[in-house]
């Protein structure tokens, strides 16, 4: 019986660490209707977000770099930069989110402009909270 009483306790404690982890979305990005086209961890109909950290953070690139059983196209994220003439994932990100576009991670799908109701504030928190998910 103690056993099992143990083992109990350590499964919940299981369920505590691993709910901890888990990263939530943010209020403001509900309330800014990113949940329509984004989650955090898996593909909707735009990128997950941990997948554009770990491409602006770690990979180098976006789409099949990060997962090319989700993704269809491919950007050098220091090309992007370049083209946009912009010096930093987040000056670029900030300009996407504002400005809506396509093509970094799919060839159809293309992101609608969030600028008119969403402030650039707002957005820069946003940009700086899908950033921070996979830091190098």
């Amino acid at each position: 019986m103690k056993s099992i009483f143990v083992s109990m306790i350590a499964a919940a404690g299981f369920v505590v660490v691993g709910g901890a982890m888990a990263t939530d979305m943010p209020e403001l990005a509900k309330k800014s209707g990113c949940t329509s086209c984004h989650n955090i961890e898996k593909r909707v109909v735009g990128p997950a977000w941990r997948d554009v950290s770990k491409a602006y953070n770690k990979v180098g690139a976006t789409g099949t770099a990060v997962d090319p059983k989700v993704y269809n196209t491919t950007q050098k994220v220091s090309e992007i930069l370049k083209e946009h003439d912009r010096a930093t994932p987040e000056a670029w990100l900030i300009e996407k989110v504002s400005k809506g576009g396509k093509g970094d991670w799919f060839t159809t799908t293309a992101m609608i402009p969030n600028a008119p109701k969403v402030s650039q504030e707002d957005i820069k928190t946003l940009v700086d909270f899908i950033l921070g998910l996979e830091k190098k």
